[in-house]
């Protein structure tokens, strides 16, 4: 192969473009600002797809699809929303050749449409609770793009819940960040931190948000994942009301919560290396790779003997006949990231024995025959998913530090940029002065003990222990 890729420590930026297009996982489009997802790029994201919506549907939601198109009536009823998301809506103005007597927005996020149908589907206590979820695209007029980190138009999920009491929406709400970090840390081989939005950096519209922070391997942070508790506030303000129990009319308490193929982008800045792609076993739509060497009738055999066994035993695996030459089907593995590569030759077979060489280390090993090669797959699948995560726990860790005041965390993130941990006393001015540092933003609020019981920016009591950093 001869895809040059940037050495990750020489231009992080540059190195991260040239893994996407190395591996083949998105490319761009003359359309500004969106990209095309390749079929390398959309398997992870079916994968992802698949682990989530099973993980969804077993805690009792449904899936629905709701218009794309949002009258701006509609938007209009709720003001936050509205204010939070007018400098990146797209609206419609014409259809065919007539204009509209109205112009659509195109969705940016869901909440309005699903308002507008929870409104006139709920009548009473019975109805409840609606447990929904979107898969779909929308639209935000980004003004910096970069593939699947910020594109104009993205794939995500957004799920839309309406519950009977405080309680359970709140319940529901907590519940799917902890969906969201399971994900990262248990499939991605990510090790998140999940904590509270400030009221400056919480979704428009919301009486608080849940968010799932990762770190990539520069040090810069990346939002992956938010559920919101909305309250009573879109339910007033859509009129979705019901009878309840007591022969009371009420209005619900509402949820949403999402993510979406950033998710992707994280895969590639926190595992990637300078060969291009490492994908953990649990979410690599292909998870080995048989590579036959020669023209031996045995090689064939035993390739395709152990491709059908693997497969048989859950193992994703497949045989790589195209015509070309050892070395370039080992280096395409590499930069596509396959976990595990097997080279079946027939020097091996004379001594009764095959190669298996892992992606995450680029280690070999010549294993004898007699073993059970099922078993050995599976193990060292394993071992890759483990030391992948412990691999990015060293780097987050490394990465994590410590401010008490603004000289320190100015040179924190002169030197290095990462997870910051500093007090905060919770005043807004405060985070803009905090801002002021290279954009250095709040990326949750944790229930970690103060540090000094001082606010970092202006010396005051502290009310808040936040991480800060920098974002994508």
């Amino acid at each position: 192969m001869n895809n040059k890729i940037t050495l990750r420590d020489v231009d992080f930026s540059k190195w991260y473009t040239d893994v996407v297009m190395a591996a083949k996982l998105a490319s761009y489009t003359n359309v500004k600002g969106c990209i095309a997802i390749e079929p390398n790029g959309y398997a992870i994201w079916e994968k992802m797809q698949e682990i989530l919506d099973k993980k969804f549907k077993e805690l009792g939601h449904v899936n629905v699809q709701m218009p794309m198109l949002i009258p701006e009536n509609l938007l209009k009823k709720e003001q936050d929303l509205v204010e939070g998301f007018a400098p990146e809506v797209a609206w419609v103005t014409e259809g065919g050749k007539n204009k509209l007597e109205e112009r659509h927005c195109i969705r940016p996020t869901s909440e309005t449409m699903f308002s507008d149908y929870f409104a006139s589907h709920v009548r009473s206590y019975k109805d409840l609770p609606l447990m929904y979820n979107q898969w779909c695209n929308v639209l935000r007029w980004e003004k910096e793009t970069r593939p699947f980190l910020r594109s104009r138009e993205f794939l995500w999920q957004e799920g839309h819940t309406i519950h009977e009491t405080e309680e359970e929406a709140i319940k529901e709400t907590k519940q799917m960040m902890d969906v969201y970090k399971w994900f990262h840390h248990e499939i991605l081989a990510i090790p998140s931190i999940t904590g509270l939005k400030t009221e400056k950096e919480k979704f428009a519209g919301a009486e608080f948000t849940l968010t799932n922070e990762a770190l990539m391997y520069n040090g810069v942070s990346l939002q992956a994942g938010t559920s919101h508790y909305f309250g009573q506030k879109f339910s007033k303000a859509y009129n979705i009301k019901f009878q309840s129990k007591e022969n009371k009319e009420e209005y619900v308490y509402q949820t949403s919560w999402g993510t979406a193929t950033r998710m992707i982008g994280a895969l590639i800045m926190v595992h990637g290396d300078d060969k291009g792609l490492v994908l953990p076993p649990r979410i690599a739509p292909k998870q080995v790779v048989i590579i036959p060497i020669g023209k031996d009738e045995r090689v064939f055999e035993l390739s395709n003997k152990l491709n059908k066994e693997l497969n048989d035993n859950n193992i994703v695996t497949y045989i790589d006949t195209t015509d070309r030459t050892p070395g370039y089907k080992f280096a395409e593995a590499e930069v596509n990231g396959i976990p595990v590569r097997i080279e079946i030759g027939p020097r091996d077979l004379d001594n009764n024995k095959i190669t298996f060489a892992r992606r995450d280390t680029s280690e070999k090993v010549t294993i004898d025959l007699d073993q059970d090669l099922v078993e050995f797959t599976k193990d060292l699948l394993e071992k890759i998913q483990n030391n992948l995560y412990d691999k990015a726990v060293e780097r987050r860790d490394a990465l994590t530090f410590t401010a008490t005041n603004m000289d320190e965390m100015k040179k924190i993130l002169d030197i290095q940029p990462g997870f910051i941990h500093a007090d905060w006393c919770g005043n807004p001015e405060c985070e803009v002065k905090i801002k002021e540092l290279k954009g250095c933003k709040s990326r949750c609020i944790t229930e970690d003990a103060l540090i000094t019981g001082k606010c970092v920016c202006c010396g005051k009591e502290a009310k808040h222990h936040v991480i800060w950093g920098l974002q994508y």
